[in-house]
């Protein structure tokens, strides 16, 4: 073998033993461990006033990265909150940086300069970055990759284990946009099992639930390397960072291993109830002020009932297509309590001294003039209590409680599917058909939230 030969086969040999796999090694970034922050994201926010500003100020902020682009379901952009756990606050910086993993991985704390950098806020979220001018107009842009490592810095430490914060669809708040929470007791909405994450090449949106039917975003990237997996069946948990824009809220996670739904979908969970023991209990339309009439639901029995599902259903005068209906779902009514409805819920709080369980508005079912009839309908569409007669006009019958009200007699513990006169204790104008000519005094001859 000759000399120049051996010099080759050296050479090649001496770069070979430089990669251990087909991967390579991960580049080596500079990192520090001198930099201290003089600034709070709250301050930082605060030099925003309605317009995109460059920063003047030396000011340095830090922070732990939320995001990764690892598996490609983000794109240009750090998310990183204040603190590895029980974060306060969220921000995000533009980057035109691609496999900013590979420099900044979850948990690596970082801290930002913000001189030269500038500061927007777009659909209410406030952003750091470069700059993009439009027809004369700037906002917020990706920073050049050149001058990125002069404005974001990289601890030596190792990367911290960031804490999700856990949070019901419902419990999710301003202050946790771009950071890191975990959702327990979600699944993919059933319309949309069988599809995959997203779409080729196209941002996708598609739909978290929980077992009360509480929605929220999941936005998935149509370049992410899940974009053709098949969204998972099963119920569970899920991590990723928050995202917002205005109140609405979407979740982006970093790979698949921010999913775990490996526990049974929500249609095995028994959350609709039904009960005889709620029954309505009293109904205003006072002779002095049409804004403090009222429906009072009465529930016997001795545990708290989740209404979801039920309906309180108005058929106005002699009608018989529903007129309109107030949709109970949110609530729960405790054991051997009330639950008051009012049409105007300030005028009721100003007359009777104390706020309604639900407010809702004029026309509805809380908003009878007397002459109408109502029927309680529980989630699986039976009627569990009527007043009236549907196909009847009150007016003139044992049913009226014009400028009165209607009160269930104290005995009555139970729903009733079919009206029932002997049951209620009915005053009106007019004393018609057995009822008492009585007209009722707002709030003196009433006792919403009392059932005695």
């Amino acid at each position: 073998m000759s000399g120049k030969t051996i010099v080759i086969w050296s050479v090649a040999l001496s770069l070979l033993s430089c990669v251990k796999n087909r991967n390579f090694d991960l580049p080596e970034s500079d990192c520090t461990s001198e930099l201290v922050a003089n600034s709070t994201y709250a301050e930082v926010k605060g030099l925003y006033i309605d317009q995109t500003v460059q920063i003047q100020e030396d000011l340095v902020i830090e922070g732990y990265v939320t995001s990764s682009d690892k598996a490609g379901n983000f794109f240009n952009i750090l998310h990183f909150q204040d603190l590895p756990n029980n974060p306060t606050a969220g921000f995000q910086i533009e980057i035109d940086v691609r496999d900013s993993h590979l420099f900044y991985p979850p948990g690596a704390k970082i801290w930002i300069k913000l001189k030269g950098l500038y500061l927007g806020k777009s659909k209410g979220v406030f952003k750091l970055g470069g700059v993009f001018t439009s027809f004369g107009n700037i906002s917020v842009g990706r920073l050049p990759n050149t001058v990125v490592d002069q404005h974001i810095f990289v601890s030596c430490d190792e990367p911290a284990a960031l804490i999700p914060t856990a949070s019901e669809i419902t419990g999710l708040n301003e202050s946790l946009t771009n950071t890191l929470v975990q959702l327990p007791t979600v699944e993919i909405t059933a319309e949309e099992l069988g599809q995959n994450f997203a779409l080729e090449q196209e941002e996708t949106e598609r739909t978290l639930v929980d077992c009360l039917d509480n929605e929220l975003v999941l936005l998935n990237s149509g370049f992410a390397d899940f974009q053709a997996e098949l969204l998972p069946e099963g119920n569970g948990t899920i991590l990723g960072v928050l995202l917002r824009e205005n109140e609405e809220y979407s979740l982006a996670i970093r790979d698949l291993g921010d999913i775990d739904f490996s526990g049974e979908r929500c249609e095995e969970v028994i959350d609709e109830f039904t009960s005889n023991r709620l029954f309505i209990s009293e109904l205003a339309d006072p002779d002095n002020n049409t804004g403090a009439r009222f429906v009072e639901l009465y529930n016997y029995g001795t545990e708290a009932l989740p209404l979801k599902g039920w309906q309180l259903q108005r058929y106005t005068n002699e009608k018989t297509e529903l007129s309109s209906t107030i949709d109970l779902s949110a609530l729960v009514i405790g054991p051997e309590s009330t639950l008051v409805i009012s049409p105007n819920a300030d005028e009721f709080e100003a007359v009777y001294g104390f706020a309604p369980d639900l407010g809702v508005g004029t026309n509805s079912p809380a908003d009878s003039n007397g002459d109408d009839n109502l029927v309680l309908v529980d989630p699986f569409g039976t009627v569990i209590d009527v007043f009236g007669v549907v196909g009847e006009d009150g007016s003139g019958t044992n049913h009226e409680f014009e400028d009165g009200k209607a009160l269930r007699r104290l005995d009555i513990t139970q729903g009733n599917a079919i009206y029932t006169f002997g049951e209620w204790i009915i005053y009106n104008d007019t004393g018609e058909d057995g009822t008492i000519n009585q007209p009722q005094i707002a709030p003196d001859d009433f006792g919403p939230g009392k059932r005695d």
